[in-house]
């Protein structure tokens, strides 16, 4: 029988155990010092000889220990790399003859566990069938980490198989890892499949952590968790090495608390160029297949593009499409005045603000995107497949994972089932123009379905974002982000109201999410939009936003039980339990924040609303 003991083989206790001043007891004394310290402040420190990356990855070591596997249990890091401290020492020891190799050199990185690494480490998705012998080379983006001298200091949990096994689905959890927390409030969810990313980011776990997205598991994480969060153009960086859903869609980015952090990690890990793995890091995405060609002039680094006033003079186009809800369910009114206060925010920074919806403009959608996934998935993960051994499904097929489930189904399938896979499973998968069920793969104006129908469907909404982009000389588009967090519910799943990563995802376009807001002490981000490889104005304009708002800098996470806290007991129950003088102490000093941190935690807080009937694929 399976069991998640396999979950972290090399405990935080042993890679310290040659630390001179290792905590005996983490949670009395959570390490702070390094917080919401910057890639630039931390290599200023490092080039002065003020801090070492073996000090640094100490510090991420012992917040982890403190913070994810005891205190509060973010349960963010699925496995620790127990090489990490001597990465670290070989990067000091570079220092110190000299050489720096990059932005990230001696930075602790934490990458998703679909994310290849030729080292002592799993990459498993978060399932057991790929547990076993770890991968036997790096993925691009690892090995351009390693490169660029970055300390890969572990994996982050995930939605198992990126949240594409079931509808019912639960954003956060596999089977290897359990469930990963938001650093908000322990009972909200992470979101997207990215999560542990996202969280472990937002926790000040590591500088950066990387994550993969093929529609809103990068920025949606960003979202729930109060940090910037960039998807790239797809095939901008490689996929080569990572456990895929789809070679149409799928992409690898950066969680960073800052702009500027996320842009130079983005720099790391980026194919400028054809890296031999990955065909699209020679060509374009769907968007522009046919249309336009790869640019020649990638940048090398991405911070160049981090401008407090980025937003002065910018030509902003907003819409709120589907920020209303979905099916049954609507979104709260405090939800929809954050937002609006948001799209207010930029004009007040100096940006000429577009109502793309006042104005009658109508985004074409993705229509093929389901049946592009799904038809993706089925070949795609045979050819990882091929490249694994010593594991369940190595050299095996999507069948070879299906009864993989069905013999584990204890571990692997105790919340939901796994639908999605045996939806791809049932395709035809040989032939791109077979018909296929319009229901599934959408249709064209003759009412045909098939792969490459889907895919000039997909095409469409790229050609849409196009047209917006030049009908009203846009820089970008900007929209909410995602809901906020709801509350991790095992019984009916996600809560998932509104999410416009769709506008970008099918075509293979990019976004940079951003904080924005915060409601009831849960954040809220907006996305910039734009055409391929349009990164660098994104950057600017974001990092624009972010100099003028610092969400993010003025609501930090404060690792409470559950949020909202304030109000939810009434006046009797606090006067008579432990903990309320301090809270009403610190609202009347007008430190609302230490009331929540002062006020006692319910436990077991948890939210739970009807079920939509809709079946829809999200947070991949």
């Amino acid at each position: 029988m399976l069991t998640r003991a396999a979950r972290s083989v090399v405990p935080v206790a042993l890679l310290l155990s040659t630390a001179a001043g290792a905590q005996s007891n983490p949670q009395a004394n959570v390490p702070t010092e390094f917080n919401e310290a910057t890639v630039a402040q931390l290599q200023a420190q490092m080039a002065s000889g003020q801090l070492t990356s073996e000090q640094l990855t100490r510090f991420y070591l012992e917040r982890i220990e403190a913070l994810d596997s005891q205190g509060p249990g973010v349960n963010a890091i699925i496995e620790l790399n127990p090489d990490a401290l001597e990465l670290a020492r070989h990067a000091d020891a570079l220092r110190r003859r000299g050489t720096v190799l990059g932005p990230l050199h001696g930075i602790p990185v934490l990458l998703k566990d679909n994310i290849d690494t030729g080292d002592k480490m799993q990459t498993t998705a978060g399932s057991f069938a790929l547990f076993g012998r770890p991968a036997l080379q790096d993925s691009t983006v690892a090995a351009n980490l390693r490169a660029g001298g970055a300390v890969i200091l572990g994996k982050t949990n995930l939605s198992e198989w990126a949240n594409f096994r079931s509808f019912e689905s639960i954003s956060g959890w596999s089977g290897r890892g359990g469930q990963t927390n938001n650093p908000y409030g322990i009972d909200r969810n992470p979101c997207g499949s990215s999560a542990g990313s996202g969280a472990a980011a937002s926790a000040n776990f590591a500088t950066v952590s990387f994550g993969s997205e093929t529609d809103g598991s990068i920025v949606c994480p960003g979202n729930a968790n109060g940090v910037v969060a960039i998807k790239p153009t797809v095939g901008l960086t490689s996929r080569a090495g990572v456990v895929p859903i789809s070679h149409t869609q799928d992409t690898v980015g950066p969680h960073a608390r800052t702009v500027a952090d996320a842009a130079a990690a983005l720099s790391v890990i980026q194919s400028r160029t054809y890296d031999g793995r990955d065909a699209a890091t020679g060509s374009v995405p769907l968007g522009w297949r046919n249309l336009r060609t790869r640019p020649a002039n990638i940048p090398t680094d991405y911070t160049q593009f981090v401008d407090p006033n980025g937003l002065k003079g910018a030509r902003i186009g907003i819409t709120r499409v589907g920020l209303n809800g979905v099916t049954n369910v609507t979104t709260p009114a405090a939800v929809t005045a954050a937002i609006e206060a948001a799209f207010k925010a930029l004009s007040d920074a100096g940006a000429t603000v577009i109502d793309l919806d006042a104005a009658g403009f109508v985004f074409t959608p993705a229509a093929g995107e389901n049946g592009v996934l799904f038809y993706d998935f089925k070949n795609d993960v045979r050819a990882y497949f091929a490249t694994r051994v010593g594991v369940p499904v190595a050299g095996g097929t999507l069948q070879t994972a299906i009864d993989f489930n069905n013999a584990h189904a204890d571990v692997e399938m105790p919340y939901f089932n796994q639908d999605v896979f045996l939806q791809s499973n049932s395709l035809n998968t040989t032939d791109p123009n077979a018909p296929q069920d319009p229901a599934l793969f959408g249709s064209n104006s003759a009412g045909q379905a098939s792969y490459n129908i889907s895919l000039d469907l997909d095409q469409a909404a790229g050609v849409s974002m196009d047209q917006a982009l030049s009908k009203y000389s846009l820089d970008a588009v900007v929209s909410a982000t995602d809901n906020p967090a709801w509350a991790t519910d095992l019984v009916y799943g996600d809560h998932f109201i509104f999410g416009t990563s769709s506008l970008a995802a099918g075509p293979g376009y990019p976004i940079v999410q951003v904080p924005a807001g915060v409601v009831f002490g849960v954040p809220l981000g907006i996305s910039f939009f734009g055409t391929a490889f349009s990164e660098p104005t994104l950057i600017k304009l974001a990092s624009g936003f972010e100099a003028a708002t610092q969400v993010r800098a003025r609501n930090l996470p404060t690792f409470a039980a559950t949020v909202p806290f304030d109000h939810i007991k009434g006046p009797l129950q606090s006067d008579t339990e432990a903990g309320s003088g301090a809270a009403a102490a610190a609202v009347a000093s007008g430190n609302p924040q230490a009331a929540t941190a002062a006020a006692p935690s319910p436990a077991g807080a948890a939210a739970t609303s009807a079920p939509t009937t809709k079946k829809t694929l999200h947070h991949l």
